[in-house]
């Protein structure tokens, strides 16, 4: 239930070419559904700019499908993170053109047809190879949101000339992502290098006393920098979507 749908639903109304009881009808689901296992927020594209994200993990694939179908029903873009093969086979069903990345474990379908030109300038730097997972899934949350993504992978602080010699990249982005597990101190040495937000990503990649991610989400929660805002662990959705609207903050501003 995106802002141009309900619009030419309005128009198709006040110019008589539909009846008020269809109008009801089509609303009928707003400002949510109830399909017994779950509440879809319908609205939450007019509130937010894009529908519910579907977090696939703890779902089985039959309740994603039916969540998606009832998504894409109503004329939102799909976003579905942690999903895998499973779910990839059922949403493809609904939606031939659903592209899945088997890195980032996200399912995407794009309404519009023809995809827009990303806005702005994010960039998602990860400290290691081993980070990429995460690094993607933060990616792609913001492409699909619409914003432009540059990608700066294996830069971590074992061989700091690597962000040095990629200096540009973070000179030119409006907001930049560091995905780190062991130690996670890349967010601290980005931070100290640029006048831009910085959005920390702690990862459970490291040996035991990395705590699944705990030691490298205390370094970050820690840091020295200024300008560092930390998310959860593994959480690149979570970074992905602030990065995003961090970024279209510039276009309102004339940035």
């Amino acid at each position: 239930m995106n802002r141009s749908f309900l619009k030419k639903l309005l128009e198709d109304l006040y110019a008589k070419k539909i009846k008020p009881a269809d109008a009801m009808e089509t609303l009928k689901i707003f400002p949510y559904e109830d399909i017994g296992f779950a509440k879809i927020d319908h609205h939450r594209d007019l509130r937010k700019g894009f529908p519910e994200v579907i977090y696939c993990e703890g779902k089985t694939a039959e309740q994603v499908a039916m969540i998606a179908k009832k998504i894409i029903s109503a004329g939102g873009d799909l976003l579905a993170t942690r999903a895998d093969k499973a779910i990839l086979k059922l949403i493809k069903k609904l939606n031939p053109k659903a592209e899945f990345n088997e890195m980032a474990r996200t399912i995407v379908i794009k309404r519009s047809g023809k995809r827009k030109k990303g806005v702005g300038a994010i960039l998602i730097a990860s400290a290691g190879t081993s980070d990429i997972p995460v690094a993607e899934e933060a990616a792609i949350t913001a492409e699909t949101l619409g914003s432009s993504v540059d990608r700066m992978y294996d830069v971590g602080v074992a061989g700091i000339h690597r962000i040095i010699d990629n200096k540009e990249h973070l000179l030119k982005a409006r907001v930049i992502v560091a995905v780190a597990g062991m130690d996670g101190v890349l967010p601290s040495v980005i931070g100290g290098l640029v006048d831009k937000p910085v959005i920390a990503v702690p990862t459970s990649i490291g040996y035991g006393t990395n705590f699944k991610g705990v030691s490298a989400l205390l370094t970050m929660l820690n840091s020295c920098a200024s300008g560092i805002a930390t998310v959860n662990i593994d959480n690149g959705f979570g970074a992905g979507y602030l990065a995003h609207k961090i970024n279209i903050l510039g276009n309102y501003s004339g940035g």
